[in-house]
């Protein structure tokens, strides 16, 4: 709790404060997928091991996630060549419509499943299928209006993010 409590200030953080802090965040979400892993390696229940791995694939992403903030904020996010944009516009537009068919699916079968572990387990996925809608959303306007994304934009699509991801199915 002390190690977060430095941090509550980190709008405040000058660029290389900030770079810091998401590196020792790397570090900490790596250190999750580690114990993740060793915790389930003799784990013979499916349901228990796959769910702990889920959660350290979660884990990997944010390690991923937090490397693009430092790219940000290394200034190491170069244009992208309209040939490469005119790709990825088409790539994202098929991305959306597989994530949209994806949440109907699974809200169809929340819908009718009866078994509350079934229920638990589809509803984080219906979850996290509606933030990558979102966000792949955002990436695509963003890529067909040329629109700047700024720190801002980043934090507060964290902070959304973070909002919705607190608890399954909810």
């Amino acid at each position: 709790m002390e190690n977060y409590r430095r941090y509550e200030g980190i709008n405040k953080m000058d660029k290389q404060e900030r770079i810091d802090f998401f590196g020792k965040q790397i570090e900490l979400e790596r250190n999750i997928v580690k114990r993740a892993e060793a915790s389930v390696k003799d784990v013979k229940n499916p349901l228990v091991k796959e769910l702990i791995l889920g959660i350290a694939m979660d884990s990997n992403k944010h390690a991923t996630l937090l490397n693009a903030l430092i790219a940000l904020n290394s200034g190491s996010t170069p244009f992208i060549k309209e040939e490469v944009t005119d790709q990825l516009k088409l790539n994202l537009e098929e991305h959306i419509k597989l994530e949209k068919k994806a949440i109907n699916t699974y809200e169809i079968l929340l819908e009718s499943l009866e078994d509350d572990r079934e229920k638990v387990v589809v509803s984080a996925i219906l979850e996290d299928e509606k933030r990558h809608h979102l966000l792949l959303i955002r990436l695509h306007k963003m890529i067909i209006e040329k629109e700047t994304v700024t720190e801002q934009d980043l934090w507060d699509w964290t902070w959304k993010d973070s909002l919705f991801h607190g608890s399954p199915g909810g």
